[in-house]
């Protein structure tokens, strides 16, 4: 894994959260983008709207499939990363860097206990 920010959380459906920074900053993982293959287009999420941890946000569609995306934590979507719109590559290239997705907000009671750290979500993938 290419990621060396210890303050990502992940998801069992391949997402990553960065809970350092706010809004936090939502993709998929590097994992993820390797099974997807060549990632060809992305549907974002609309700006602005409530989520819930665990709802489909989005769809991405490589060469191989299309896959849906899920939102980590509860929140408003705040930010989206337009650049991917025109170069979607740049989630197979960089996923926790330039191939972010987009930015939520979290509610209040938004939880990210239920997130796993880099160490479970490595064991998670390897099983």
């Amino acid at each position: 894994m290419t990621n060396t920010n210890k303050n990502l959380r992940f998801t069992k459906s391949h997402e990553w959260v960065n809970t350092d920074v706010s809004p936090m900053t939502i993709g998929i993982t590097d994992h993820a983008q390797h099974l997807l293959g060549d990632i060809v287009f992305i549907e974002l999420p609309k700006l602005h709207t409530h989520v819930e941890a665990g709802q489909e946000i989005g769809v991405l569609e490589s060469v191989k499939a299309a896959a849906d995306y899920y939102a980590p934590v509860s929140g408003t979507i705040t930010e989206i990363n337009e650049v991917v719109l025109s170069q979607p590559e740049l989630i197979n290239q960089d996923p926790y860097h330039t191939g972010w997705i987009c930015k939520i907000t979290p509610d209040q009671s938004a939880s990210t206990d239920s997130l796993l750290s880099e160490e479970s979500y490595q064991h998670h993938i390897a099983e």
